[in-house]
């Protein structure tokens, strides 16, 4: 039986390329056909030639994924896997071929995921994208990231960033204080996430300017975004009538990007949600991307992809809701 045993820099190197987990590396030998063998810091393959080669390119493919800065996590070496052996591997090497570090003045963002990848590849490229998946998985960040470097490229003339005012029909009236003071905490993870790729002082600059805008959603009605990047985040909370609004605004030489979690819609139960019809509508209309997130894209510590998971399976099991089943 032909074999190739391959090295690593270290036994850690090698066991993050399967997630430190044994079922992994079954998985593997299942689903390529081979047999893997394990010690410290190499990996034999035994199995006929074609099989062993297919596999040799798999793993070589996690290891250049892994010097990228990506995380390979137990979902996606299993999608990985079973995409190897549809023979869809020429799909996940031209990710690789383009390596993205989206660079900006405080710092420079590296997708630490596959999914994060696919996400920031489309973001870069597609004029309207749609991010969609739990907290953690760094969605908004990478948009705000790309919208960052395509102003300091001089690629577009402003960034206007926006997300509905409260969950419930922005109903502002019932706040204390005036409206900066009403619409501030809604906003504020927006600021947050813009002071962690500019300095202070350069975005009261810009914001004075005009060229980085951060307003309710409601401010969009009526106008016309050109050479603009726009980020809607928390956009679960649109109704049908502001996602179709936000939509609309776009003009020449902008690009739109919407983020949201499906699970967590706030809107009262007779409105549907705007992401949630969006996504029925416009899935296969050509220049919209919809990307979906898992939990095994939650860069966050391990226990919130825990949380997330274990919600999720209370949401899948019957009658599985808040309020039940407790």
């Amino acid at each position: 039986m032909p074999a190739k045993t391959l090295h690593f820099q270290s036994p850690r190197h090698l066991s993050q390329l399967y997630a430190g987990k044994e079922e992994n590396l079954a998985h593997a030998e299942r689903a390529l056909g081979v047999k893997l063998v394990t010690r410290e810091d190499w990996l034999k393959i035994e199995a006929p030639q074609e099989p062993l080669a297919l596999a040799e390119e798999f793993f070589a493919f996690l290891n250049a994924a892994r010097s990228q800065g990506m995380t390979i996590r137990t979902p996606d070496f299993a999608r990985l896997v079973d995409s190897f052996a549809k023979g869809e591997s020429e799909r996940w090497q031209a990710l690789l071929d383009e390596p993205l570090v989206i660079a900006t003045d405080r710092k420079s963002v590296v997708p630490k995921t596959i999914g994060q990848k696919e996400y920031l590849q489309a973001v870069m490229k597609q004029t309207i994208v749609f991010g969609i998946g739990p907290a953690g998985t760094g969605k908004t960040f990478l948009a705000m990231a790309a919208a960052v470097s395509a102003l300091l490229n001089h690629e577009v003339e402003r960034i206007i960033l926006t997300r509905p005012a409260v969950e419930a029909g922005e109903a502002l009236g019932f706040l204390p204080g005036d409206l900066r003071e009403k619409i501030l905490p809604y906003l504020r993870p927006l600021y947050d996430a813009l002071h962690d790729m500019l300095d202070a002082e350069e975005v009261i600059k810009l914001a004075e300017k005009g060229i980085i805008e951060i307003a309710p959603l409601a401010y969009m009605r009526g106008r016309t975004l050109s050479r603009a990047f726009v980020i809607l985040d928390e956009a679960q909370n649109t109704t049908s009538e502001q996602m179709m609004m936000f939509l609309t605004r776009l003009g020449e030489d902008s690009r739109l990007v919407v983020t949201g979690d499906v699970t967590q819609v706030d809107l009262p139960r007779s409105k549907v949600s705007g992401l949630l019809e969006a996504r029925q509508i416009l899935g296969n209309v050509p220049g919209i991307v919809f990307h979906t997130f898992t939990s095994a894209d939650v860069v966050r510590p391990q226990l919130v992809q825990r949380v997330i998971e274990a919600y999720a399976r209370h949401r899948s099991a019957p009658g599985g809701q808040f309020g039940k089943g407790a």
